[in-house]
């Protein structure tokens, strides 16, 4: 996966919004992060990473061990570190929708129905 893909596929959801540019740029859904970019040691925007966050602690954990990802530095709680590079194109939609539906539903009710509506595509 390139982070463009990654952007095409977020810029699809109802309500996000991508902040930066700057070192870590990220998509929002009501002012708050679902996926976050970072840059490899040689800034090459396609050999970077994407941290997404996962419906709960326990589904990272397996997601670690199972080696689909690893612990994000600097996120505590649910966040899981992917690699572009490695990031399988079925694997990445389905991460990113999990992360935005999760993050979207902590939002405030409020905050909730001032967004547009979700449709699944997953």
């Amino acid at each position: 996966m390139t982070r463009g893909e990654i952007d095409t596929i977020a810029a699809r959801l109802p309500g996000a919004v991508l902040s930066g540019p700057g070192e870590l740029d990220a998509w929002k859904i009501g002012g708050k992060m679902f996926a976050c970019f970072g840059h490899t040691e040689t800034r090459d925007r396609n050999t970077g990473y994407v941290v997404l966050r996962c419906a709960d602690s326990d589904s990272t954990r397996m997601l670690i061990d199972a080696g689909v990802g690893r612990k994000p530095a600097y996120f505590r709680g649910a966040w899981l570190h992917l690699d572009l590079p490695d990031l399988d194109p079925d694997e990445a939609r389905h991460r990113i929708a999990v992360s935005y539906d999760t993050v979207r539903a902590g939002l405030t009710k409020k905050a909730q129905a001032a967004l547009p509506p979700r449709e699944e595509d997953r």
